[in-house]
């Protein structure tokens, strides 16, 4: 295979042709009309945590605490695990279990997603782990964590 040298405004222009025609075709298959793939407003950011597996989460703060609520359809709780990465960030992992039978028998379009999910989120302030409690209902899991107090500041003597 030869390397071609483009010029640095080619490559440019080239992948702009392609980002509109990319954009001309999912605009086709938008609408409400039969044949149409897609809702008619596109693709929009509720619909990317489920395009990509991810699952949903809500944050609340409260005057002494953080409270993070996650759904997690299908999921059982004995599949979820939950850790205090640092005093900023939760991990939540879960394992979607998949169909034992034969996968692609049969299907005439397949969404839902199985194998591991995990999602880092980000929380408003430093929590601690201590007295942090956690419930897990019907598919929705709430965890409860409390604000770290800041630590009184203390002047270090200079000698």
């Amino acid at each position: 295979m030869a390397w071609r040298r483009y010029p640095f405004e080619t490559i440019w222009r080239e992948m702009e042709d392609m980002r509109a025609e990319m954009e001309s075709m999912f605009s086709q298959m938008q609408g409400p009309s039969p044949g149409r793939l897609l809702p008619a407003g596109g693709i929009s950011d509720r619909m990317l945590p489920a395009i990509r597996g991810e699952f949903r989460v809500d944050v609340r703060e409260h005057d002494d605490e953080v409270e993070v609520v996650a759904d997690l359809p299908g999921i059982e709780k004995d599949d979820v695990s939950i850790q205090l990465l640092n005093p900023r960030a939760l991990e939540i992992a879960c394992e979607r279990k998949g169909e034992t039978e034969e996968k692609s028998k049969g299907y005439y379009m397949r969404e839902r997603v199985y194998g591991t999910l995990r999602r880092i989120v980000a929380l408003p302030g430093d929590v601690s782990l201590e007295d942090a409690k956690a419930s897990f209902k019907n598919g929705v899991l709430q965890v409860h964590l409390k604000r770290q107090t800041a630590a009184p500041s203390s002047r270090i003597a200079i000698e």
